[in-house]
């Protein structure tokens, strides 16, 4: 077997957390009665989703931190609204009406419980590697029954750096006891999982999920898959 270890993505690799958060965005929209700020939620959701894009790009490269990013999100889509006194406290306060509603959602990506059953079936290690928050992540992984597949839970919070960082990789090897030879990174992000891995000399394998122009890449991924189930034809 030419893998050992296996690193892999929670976020929109095995975890369905755009469409998790969809369903929370609604509800916490809901929550809060801000269709009396809002001529249409979807002003709401589309200023979240830029914002989220961008911060979350903007928290993998070190640029801001958690703080910043967790009020700024909800203060760039709340100040579309009509007549709304944005105050940092009414971010922090939505922020956690999301972040709650998020983490119980079980919803996972197409092929995820078949694939990882099947990894540990064939002896893989596997740790969990993510750029999310700590206490999120966990009530996720619980939520949606993905927790006991892992050996180890790899957060960048505690590695102190984030993907793509090669400090975040080089940490992930550590305390995995893994050996960057015969480890395999997995996730749908070509930047931060993708060419992390690969600036840190480990192989990875993208779930294109969202149609990657691979082509353009810097450096062409060791796999690439376009559903999960593909990556049972690889390893």
């Amino acid at each position: 077997m030419r893998y050992k270890d296996l690193f892999i993505d929670f976020d929109d690799t095995l975890y369905d957390t755009y469409g998790n958060a969809v369903v929370a965005l609604r509800e916490t929209f809901d929550a809060f009665r801000l269709e009396r700020f809002f001529d249409h939620p979807q002003r709401f959701y589309d200023a979240y989703w830029a914002a989220n894009i961008d911060l979350w790009s903007r928290y993998s490269k070190g640029e801001i931190d958690r703080p910043f990013l967790i009020v700024e999100r909800f203060r760039r889509p709340l100040s579309e609204g009509h007549g709304l006194e944005v105050t940092r406290q009414l971010c922090l306060e939505v922020s956690d009406c999301f972040l709650d509603f998020c983490s119980s959602k079980s919803g996972v990506v197409d092929g995820a419980h078949e694939l990882m059953s099947y990894l540990k079936g064939r002896g893989y290690r596997m740790h969990m590697t993510s750029n999310g928050f700590h206490e999120v992540q966990y009530k996720k992984l619980a939520a949606c029954g993905l927790r006991d597949y892992f050996d180890t839970i790899i957060l960048s919070e505690d590695a102190g750096a984030n993907k793509p960082s090669s400090l975040y990789f080089d940490y992930a090897l550590k305390v995995s006891g893994a050996s960057r030879e015969s480890t395999l990174m997995i996730g749908d992000n070509l930047q931060t999982d993708i060419l992390g891995a690969l600036h840190a000399s480990i192989d990875a394998l993208l779930f294109n999920r969202w149609q990657a122009d691979v082509d353009t890449s810097p450096q062409e991924p060791t796999f690439v898959v376009e559903t999960l189930r593909d990556i049972m034809k690889i390893l």
